[in-house]
């Protein structure tokens, strides 16, 4: 896509393309059903709850160590199990998002060999847990957590949410053993800075919240946000290219997701959301440095942090106001089935 034409002409653009090629792809049950009839009594009975259970939108992205999970873990699979359930979460994630996925669960190989501790920093220590019952509801829903990783899907009459997303890194960078070199989320951190650095000094002071950086998300774990103080930069006072920057953030965070879900939620972004996208900045604006970002739309939140073990362990999420864990498509089921 040529960039040099005006953005309102490639926003234009962009939703035709979405609204021609999306369609809603059959997420069907068959993949989780299939995951379910490989797994024994005992561990059916570990992994199923109900959807009213109080700890369905409980969670976090500590260590199993540190944060009990409800369901079964990798660990307690056979190869066969956990096979299925692989081929579970490349239905629900893109190429990309399972790639992200794996990567992150790769760097307890690192910590363990950098920390010695092994028995902490287990990659086959993460949780998968279902929610309702695929073969009967027509709401359910199932996650998949552990360190650095906390994903959530929400079924709803086929329809599906897949917010809070929580990717983190420790180490970011690699900087020793056997592993030294490896980058992980790597895209996200170098256009947040790409696009602090190309803004000019008023510009700057406007999208500079604070000096100093945010030691964690904002948001933390909490199970349900609300928009921020509309502080920052709009997306309407920046030049043309770094309103692209921008929106290449924001793709970065959603191609995690499957394609036509990515499309069709960027759309919704491009016609309602748009003008009043706010990108904030706290912390230091050089790599290596303690730094934050955030980028708040009407409907959705991003947040990227990088200040803890000298700058170089990231957290970032993405928020839906009023979608995470399906609580949108929830209310309108129950709307829709009580009239």
């Amino acid at each position: 896509m040529n960039f040099n034409m005006p953005i309102k002409v490639v926003i234009t653009m962009l939703i035709i393309c979405f609204s021609m090629f999306y369609s809603f792809s059959d997420r069907s049950d068959h993949e989780i059903i299939e995951f379910m009839e490989s797994l024994e009594d005992d561990q059916l009975e570990k992994v199923m709850f109900s959807m009213d259970d109080i700890y369905r939108e409980r969670w976090h992205y500590l260590p199993a160590t540190d944060w009990a999970r409800p369901g079964i873990n990798l660990e307690g699979m056979t190869e066969d199990q956990k096979s299925k359930f692989h081929i579970l979460l490349k239905k629900y994630l893109s190429e990309s998002g399972y790639e992200k996925t794996m990567a992150t669960i790769d760097l307890e190989n690192v910590l363990a060999e950098l920390e010695n501790n092994p028995k902490r920093r287990n990659p086959e220590n993460y949780y998968v847990a279902i929610y309702g019952d695929p073969e009967e509801d027509d709401v359910w829903a199932w996650r998949f957590e552990g360190h650095h990783i906390s994903l959530h899907f929400t079924t709803v009459d086929d329809k599906v949410s897949m917010s809070p997303r929580f990717f983190g890194a420790n180490p970011a960078i690699v900087k020793s053993g056997s592993r030294k070199g490896l980058k992980s989320l790597e895209v996200e951190q170098s256009l947040g800075l790409q696009l602090i650095n190309s803004l000019d000094r008023d510009q700057k002071e406007e999208a500079i919240i604070q000096e100093a950086s945010y030691w964690e998300i904002a948001t933390s774990n909490a199970v349900e946000v609300a928009p921020f103080a509309k502080r920052g930069i709009k997306y309407e006072d920046l030049e043309r290219d770094q309103q692209k920057l921008l929106m290449d953030i924001i793709t970065e965070y959603i191609s995690s997701i499957p394609e036509d879900l990515a499309e069709e939620r960027m759309e919704s972004i491009l016609e309602e959301d748009q003008d009043e996208i706010i990108f904030a900045w706290a912390g230091s604006t050089t790599l290596g440095e303690e730094h934050y970002y955030r980028i708040q739309g009407e409907s959705f939140l991003i947040e990227f942090d990088n200040a803890q073990n000298n700058a170089n362990h990231i957290h970032t999420v993405w928020r839906d106001f009023d979608g995470d864990f399906g609580r949108d498509l929830i209310r309108e089921h129950r709307e829709e089935h009580h009239h």
